[in-house]
């Protein structure tokens, strides 16, 4: 058996989409698995579409993922050059070749002629496809225009009767009415290749042995295989990936505005969390098991895994995904990772950075949601009373100002060299003791009096540490006003 050599072949047209990073990543972790090679290309003939800095952008998100290529344009390899634009030279010759051996053909119809042709099928509820008009000029009569300078294009011949079938290693054997199939235009006016005829010619001369790809192109695939036929090559396997969809109607696109790899960066989330999330995307593990490395994915995936189904994208799954992440990290990267953003809400010269760090680790799922969390610290926000009211913990504004009238003193009474978790802790549960009340029923109303939140990076008693005693008794101080008033 040959070696395994997948290939990913983005078109430097925009930023890094998910579904091509997960084809990316799928094409990567076979080549992986199977001891082959992963290789990089950049099809950029399409001059139209390409949008500068973009090779950048392919090459720094597949870097940061850690999908590093064996051969590629910035590698070399005995198989370049790796950008398309390169190796333009080469199409042509082949596309001659083919018209050589009667598989492909001259055709001289002009921009008017096509329209025309286009208008009258749609018009008629028949689908668009080429008649073939050049396709039985005689030899003379190609060399007549050939020689008069008439711009062509070379297209396919498709055969007109039987069937082509090819097999993907998903959906298995695929059968298709030869009849269905267009004359595609393999060689441009401009001399430029057509997307699938350099895809099939690069597959080839790079020894391509297992092509991943979106579903969309299975209806190309048939004429993918009789160009491989014609020209006497072997077919590589075929692997057909479903779409990622926002939703049950719409897939994710590029072009209205879905989020991009670079954008989920931006968005707070982690490289590992991303890539292990999109491996999750119309591919299921074989146990429960939903947290994967790299390598782990690659000793876990099997082609069997794969969705004939739509993956929908969950931003919520994202986010579970990406805490169970940073609940893993050791606190010292967590503190890297969330410093810049302690840093933009807390200006206080007071707090200890590190041991607000420490609180919010275990309930931090997005690093971008830390300012919110922690903006209390500088300064209490406004709030109502009613936040004092808890079913769970069975308080109200009038049990709550009893509770902060009754901690109020036991605070006071700590010494500022004795201010800590343990001591303030022990203290509030005596006074819980000797009230005959729940837990909740004081540490409640001592949270919402220090932050204002129902929601914090820890209870009342981990906040009254970070803000130290003189600010905690200040603010418990005002709480005691607000709810007498």
């Amino acid at each position: 058996m040959s070696k395994v050599r997948t290939r990913f072949a983005p078109s430097p047209t925009g930023y890094m989409h998910i579904g091509n990073l997960r084809t990316a990543l799928f094409t990567y972790i076979i080549a992986k698995k199977n001891g082959g090679d992963f290789i990089l290309r950049i099809e950029d003939t399409d001059r139209e579409r390409l949008v500068e800095g973009a090779t950048d952008v392919i090459y720094n998100t597949l870097r940061e993922c850690g999908l590093n290529w064996d051969e590629g344009p910035d590698v070399g390899g005995e198989y370049g050059p790796y950008i398309q634009s390169e190796r333009m030279g080469m199409y042509k010759d082949y596309a001659i070749e083919l018209v050589e051996k009667g598989k492909a053909y001259y055709c001289f119809c002009d921009k008017e002629r096509l329209d025309e042709l286009k208008a009258v099928q749609e018009a008629s509820g028949v689908m668009p496809m080429y008649d073939r008009h050049c396709r039985s000029l005689s030899d003379e009569e190609v060399k007549e225009k050939l020689e008069a300078g008439i711009p062509y294009v070379i297209r396919q011949k498709v055969p007109t009767e039987g069937e082509t079938t090819f097999h993907d290693e998903l959906y298995g054997d695929i059968t298709t009415p030869n009849s269905t199939l267009d004359d595609q235009i393999l060689l441009k006016s401009d001399g430029y290749p057509t997307y699938n005829f350099a895809n099939v010619i690069d597959d080839h001369l790079m020894g391509i042995t297992h092509i991943v790809r979106g579903n969309e192109y299975l209806s190309s695939t048939p004429k993918y295989n009789l160009l491989y036929e014609a020209f006497g090559w072997e077919v590589p396997k075929y692997i057909h990936v479903e779409h990622i969809m926002k939703d049950k109607q719409h897939k994710l696109a590029k072009r209205d505005g879905d989020a991009s790899y670079q954008d989920l960066i931006k968005q707070g989330y982690l490289t590992e969390a991303i890539l292990n999330y999109i491996a999750l995307l119309g591919w299921a593990p074989k146990g429960e098991r939903e947290i994967f490395t790299l390598s782990e994915l690659i000793e876990e995936f099997d082609v069997s895994g794969l969705s004939k189904s739509p993956a929908i994208f969950d931003a919520m799954k994202l986010k579970a995904i990406n805490g169970e992440y940073i609940r893993k990290m050791p606190i010292e990267e967590f503190e890297r990772h969330a410093m810049p953003y302690l840093k933009q809400a807390i200006k206080r010269e007071d707090i200890n950075l590190r041991e607000v760090a420490e609180l919010l680790q275990p309930r931090t799922e997005l690093f971008t949601d830390i300012p919110e969390q922690v903006d209390f610290i500088d300064k209490m926000p406004e709030y109502d009373n009613a936040l004092y009211c808890h079913r769970k913990m069975k308080t109200n504004e009038e049990n709550s100002l009893v509770s902060l009238k009754e901690v109020l003193p036991v605070l006071e009474s700590i010494d500022e060299n004795s201010w800590n978790q343990e001591t303030i802790y022990n203290k509030v549960v005596e006074l819980v003791k000797k009230m005959e009340v729940k837990n909740g029923v004081v540490f409640w109303p001592l949270r919402v009096a220090v932050s204002g939140k129902a929601f914090t990076p820890g209870g009342g008693v981990e906040l009254c540490v970070i803000l130290g005693k003189d600010e905690s008794i200040n603010r418990v101080k005002t709480a005691i006003e607000k709810l007498s008033k």
